[in-house]
């Protein structure tokens, strides 16, 4: 009866896990274009007139903004697998 139990009890840890993952990959990759750009840089861009330096510069932005999150997401994931790892019963027969 007790393994039951526990099962039922990961079976709802791992159900609000993936709800909670889904979450943030949706909102991670449901993004509109973003002109990321600080206010220095946009005046010194946009004197110059070039247009592909401007696009190359906020690409470059988007990228540097990005790393963290990844990181992030990849810590966090390793973190996930070795605690269930941990815990997870084992059943002999």
């Amino acid at each position: 009866m007790q393994i039951k139990e526990q099962r039922e009890k990961n079976k709802a840890k791992r159900l609000v896990f993936s709800k909670t993952t889904f979450l943030f990959l949706f909102s991670v990759f449901y993004s509109t274009i973003v002109s990321a750009q600080c206010a220095m840089c946009r005046a010194s861009l946009e004197s110059s007139g070039d247009k592909n330096k401007v696009e190359a510069v906020n690409d470059g932005i988007v990228f540097l903004m990005a790393i963290p999150y990844v990181l992030v997401a990849v810590i966090g994931f390793v973190v996930y697998k070795m605690y269930y790892k941990k815990g997870t019963p084992t059943v002999s027969k």
